[in-house]
């Protein structure tokens, strides 16, 4: 996706609208640094103190990190996600688990009432995928992978409301998660996940919630140093 020369009314508000668009698409993804100013600047056709001011609009809603020296990251994909990343960032990991094992045991157990063949053949992908990623020994792409998994499980429970909600707790779980891990995964701390891929595909909704609601407080149990 493009940026493109905004008109030269309201640019400032433009400029904001056009960013906001290339993160909350997923063209620059959470965590990815954004173009320069010089670079934004040349791409949208407009004066640099616009470009500033639109960035730092963006970073004061939460979406983007200006690091000086480093340059801008993207922080969050909505306002809402940024304002839960700044709120939660330094909360009880054991507070965060509990939120985590609410939402996912209840996007399980509808997830075994509404998930459709599509929805299986994600979730059995997925898996292949969460477990290749643990096996690589990658922390960082096993965390990714995790993730992942665990919104399909929710956007498989066809409620908008829980997946809107879930997405922008994204990063406080996702950093919840990475912390957990730590640096180097530990077989003894693996915990397969396919016996609840089985239950929501069995449509049994009470196994289903009781096993996505184990998983967080399994990972709080142990010292934080691996995760699942």
């Amino acid at each position: 996706m493009s940026l493109t020369s905004p008109r030269r009314s309201g640019l400032t508000d433009q400029v904001i609208a056009q960013l906001r668009n290339q993160i909350t698409s997923g063209e620059w993804p959470v965590g990815s640094r954004i173009p320069t100013e010089p670079e934004l600047v040349e791409q949208l056709g407009v004066a640099r103190n616009t470009v500033r001011e639109a960035v730092r609009a963006l970073a004061h809603n939460g979406l983007l990190d200006i690091r000086q020296g480093s340059g801008t990251y993207v922080l969050a994909t909505s306002e809402l996600a940024g304002v839960m990343h700044r709120r939660f960032a330094e909360a009880s990991p054991r507070h965060v688990a509990e939120v985590r094992s609410a939402l996912e045991s209840t996007a399980a157990g509808l997830a075994a009432e509404r998930r459709t063949e599509r929805d299986l053949q994600q979730l059995d992908a997925l898996l292949v995928r969460r477990e290749e990623a643990w096996r690589s020994g990658d922390a960082a792409q096993f965390v990714a992978a995790d993730m992942t998994f665990h919104m399909a499980v929710v956007a498989a429970a066809h409620n908008e409301v829980l997946g809107e909600l879930y997405a922008d707790l994204g990063d406080v779980l996702r950093n919840w998660l990475t912390e957990d891990v730590g640096p180097e995964l530990r077989p003894e701390h693996h915990m397969d996940h396919a016996t609840l891929v089985e239950a929501i595909r069995s449509g049994d909704g009470e196994t289903a919630a009781a096993e996505a609601a184990g998983y967080p407080f399994a990972c709080l149990s142990r010292p934080r140093t691996a995760g699942g």
